[in-house]
């Protein structure tokens, strides 16, 4: 992910972003298909696809076998953009949640390893680190973050964050992000004409990483919303779940059944947002 690469990443996903909001019929199909097709899964070890992308008519690649969780075969499947982007439309912020899952814990946790060998970083320094709670685990770290926060949150304004952390707390599970400070430390010190950029280069990866597991954890059912209570939950989370010194938390998924609307969603106008040359 060298500068120039950056630049043509972002530019594309600019283009991306322009599609008129009359696809959003399509959104709706895309989802209904999620619903009705038992097989259909955005990341997949499986050939089948559904009515999303057109038959493969390809031999299996060579390099996975069949029954590899990390197959390639997929890698030539043709999917078309419109039906990438009508997932990413339906990804949308839930924080009314419960303990009742669409899926399996092995299947979160199966598109989460997925998503975490396959989303880029800078040089493929693969700084990206994640831990995954759930039940019993997950409601040990909202008891946590509940338990500083009361220590430094005014009593008088106690009660609203009391509610949030319950809120959270309700939820199935959390999805915790990390950079390995080792490995950005490794790659400035390897090259070091980038020395400045590869901690952001990192975060952007980390970025990418939460964003792509929160679109798959949508296309299953699942809602989910982002929070942010490092540093203050950092010691404790390291200590109890035996996480690296080295590892440095930048977010937390929260996920489960979803038991309310995502709300209503505005949008800048695009003219506002998007500049082209050369088209």
């Amino acid at each position: 992910m060298r500068p120039h690469i950056v630049t043509s990443a972002v530019f594309s996903f600019t283009r991306l972003s322009t599609i008129s909001a009359a696809s959003s019929t399509r959104a709706a199909t895309a989802l209904k298909t999620l619903a009705t097709c038992p097989t259909q899964r955005l990341f997949t070890t499986s050939s089948s696809q559904c009515d999303l992308v057109k038959p493969q008519a390809k031999p299996q690649s060579a390099f996975a076998s069949p029954s590899s969780p990390y197959s390639t075969s997929s890698m030539a499947t043709p999917i078309k953009s419109e039906s990438v982007l009508d997932l990413i439309k339906v990804r949308r912020t839930y924080y009314a949640l419960n303990k009742d899952l669409a899926i399996s814990t092995d299947r979160i946790q199966e598109i989460v390893k997925e998503s975490i060998r396959h989303v880029p970083s800078s040089f493929n320094s693969q700084s990206n680190r994640v831990l995954v709670v759930f039940g019993a685990e997950h409601d040990k770290l909202w008891g946590f973050a509940s338990d500083i926060l009361k220590t430094i949150v005014p009593a008088d304004a106690w009660q609203h964050t009391a509610d949030r952390m319950n809120m959270f707390k309700a939820a199935a599970g959390t999805v915790l992000f990390f950079e390995d400070q080792d490995v950005v430390n490794k790659m400035q010190a390897a090259y070091p004409l980038y020395s400045d950029k590869f901690p952001v280069w990192a975060t952007q990866s980390d970025a990418m990483l939460q964003y792509v597991i929160w679109t798959a954890l949508t296309t299953e059912g699942v809602g989910a919303n982002l929070q942010h209570y490092n540093p203050l939950i950092d010691a404790k989370v390291a200590s109890e779940w035996g996480i690296p010194d080295s590892w440095k938390l930048n977010a937390q998924l929260v996920f489960g059944g979803k038991t309310g609307d995502a709300g209503a969603k505005e949008f800048e106008p695009i003219e506002k947002l998007y500049k082209v040359a050369g088209a």
